[in-house]
């Protein structure tokens, strides 16, 4: 595999955000996350999606940490300053599960509480249905896990198809079109950071089609063993998606519906955000998690 990393100084005086870079090494591929708050408690793993990075959690990091959490938010291969792959057939649904699963391991993560957002939900509900002891608890905002048994939204398929056709696969601008409130130039070159240019988008352009739309594809049968363990997942899960996505619209009454932990939990809808909720609403996201992590932690 032909391997690609984004130079340092693309990442320097990027606005609001101020963290040290960490880094482990997966199967001979970089990988960098953020580890913010105490190292000795119990860890709230922030996963991202398309075609974010860890620096879309910058706003809810401080406020998980400051209520004495250890939030570690991994940037993706492909993403961020982690490695980028520079062929697109060397991305698969089953590559990102298994290297966030080593990832987790390598880290040695337990009583974990999962946030996953678009793709994070993908591979993170994945993960924790087959490492279910890893983990104490799962917030799911904005997100689904997807068999390719039903079709998917209309919202999705436009995604889809722009994706794999836009000329310009312009990532900031993709950001700022999924959000509901205005980003400033500044903020959208910080997502534009990790991509010098189109080569290092390879991982970008393939992870819409790696999303299973119908029942054969590579990732469906995993993805209904993954269900069937879900259905049986009686730890406190919580859906806080928001209320303009039309991606994942109405996906968070079916999580409810078919999970066990979901009942009985306060799922909540932000007013005012759009697909990337972390960056419309990331302080309010960041005090539900908060809350329902004091609210649960006896469960």
């Amino acid at each position: 595999m032909e391997v690609l990393r984004t130079p340092d100084e693309r990442f320097a005086n990027l606005p609001g955000y101020d963290f040290q870079p960490n880094y482990v090494e997966i199967n001979g591929l970089r990988i960098h996350y953020l580890d913010e708050g105490p190292a000795s408690a119990a860890p709230v793993l922030l996963l991202h999606g398309e075609p974010s990075w860890c620096y879309l959690y910058r706003k809810m990091i401080p406020i998980i940490a400051a209520a004495g959490h250890r939030a570690i938010a991994p940037d993706l291969i492909g993403f961020g300053r982690s490695d980028k792959l520079a062929q697109r057939e060397d991305y698969t649904y089953q590559f990102h599960v298994d290297v966030v699963t080593a990832f987790v391991e390598a880290l040695n993560l337990q009583n974990i509480t999962l946030v996953c957002q678009d793709w994070g939900g993908l591979i993170g509900l994945r993960i924790a249905a087959e490492h279910p002891n890893r983990f104490a608890r799962i917030v799911a905002a904005n997100t689904f896990l997807p068999t390719g048994d039903q079709k998917p939204s209309e919202g999705f398929l436009r995604w889809q198809q722009y994706s794999q056709t836009v000329e310009n696969f312009h990532v900031g601008g993709i950001i700022k079109g999924g959000c509901a409130t205005p980003l400033s130039p500044e903020v959208i070159e910080a997502y534009n950071a990790p991509f010098p240019d189109d080569s290092y988008k390879a991982g970008a352009r393939q992870f819409p089609l790696l999303v299973p739309t119908t029942p054969d594809n590579p990732a469906s049968e995993p993805n209904r063993q993954a269900w069937e363990a879900l259905k049986q997942w009686d730890k406190p899960f919580l859906t806080a998606f928001s209320d303009s996505d039309p991606v994942t619209r109405g996906a968070d009454a079916v999580l409810q519906k078919l999970i066990p932990g979901a009942k009985g939990q306060p799922h909540t809808t932000i007013i005012g955000g759009g697909h990337f909720l972390q960056e419309d609403k990331g302080e309010e996201l960041a005090g539900i998690i908060v809350d329902f992590i004091a609210r649960t932690s006896n469960q």
